[in-house]
């Protein structure tokens, strides 16, 4: 794709992912207004608002991966690969708001998000293996926990950059299910 053309589905996106999670009704020709393009623009590349609503998902779990990869889980010593896990999920679910109740796409995308799923909760039994979160919390609690911590933080609290809203997201959890 041309670089002009990366740009303008990557506005498309983003500006999908805002107003959809504000508004599932939204149209195309508004979420075309916001990313600064022309309606027959996101239609060349979505046929329909839920064929973008599959994209934006899809974009979103891109940017997931991404950032499960980057945080190098198994690895980096724990500390270091949850904050760095933590920093990249807030930035991801800013970028993309939408949430999952919202997806109903492809197959493909669930189990996508299922796999994503299971190499945190891998992850996450690490972290209980080496002494970081506690042994006798119910199976999910930490991923619950988790999950719902990075998306308090990510959408109450705007105003704290990256790096200072993951540290706060890991200060909560582990003071939460910490060991200590």
């Amino acid at each position: 794709m041309r670089t002009d053309a990366v740009r303008n589905l990557d506005a498309v996106l983003q500006a999908g992912a805002r107003l959809l999670a504000e508004d599932p009704g939204t149209s195309v020709s508004a979420i075309a207004a916001a990313a600064g393009v022309d309606r027959r623009t996101v239609y060349r590349r979505f046929p329909n608002r839920d064929a973008l609503l599959c994209g934006v998902f899809q974009a979103k779990l891109d940017a997931l991966d991404d950032a499960i990869t980057q945080s190098r889980l198994t690895e980096a010593p724990v500390g270091v690969a949850l904050h760095k896990f933590v920093e990249g999920a807030i930035r991801v679910s800013r970028a993309y708001p939408v949430g999952t109740e919202q997806m109903g796409c492809s197959s493909s995308a669930v189990e996508k998000l299922l796999e994503q799923r299971e190499r945190i909760e891998t992850f996450l039994r690490r972290a209980v293996d080496e002494g970081l979160i506690r042994t006798d919390l119910p199976d999910g609690m930490a991923w619950t926990l988790l999950y719902g911590i990075v998306s308090l933080v990510a959408h109450q609290f705007t105003d704290l950059e990256g790096g200072r809203a993951a540290d706060l997201a890991v200060e909560i959890l582990l003071g939460g299910i910490g060991t200590s």
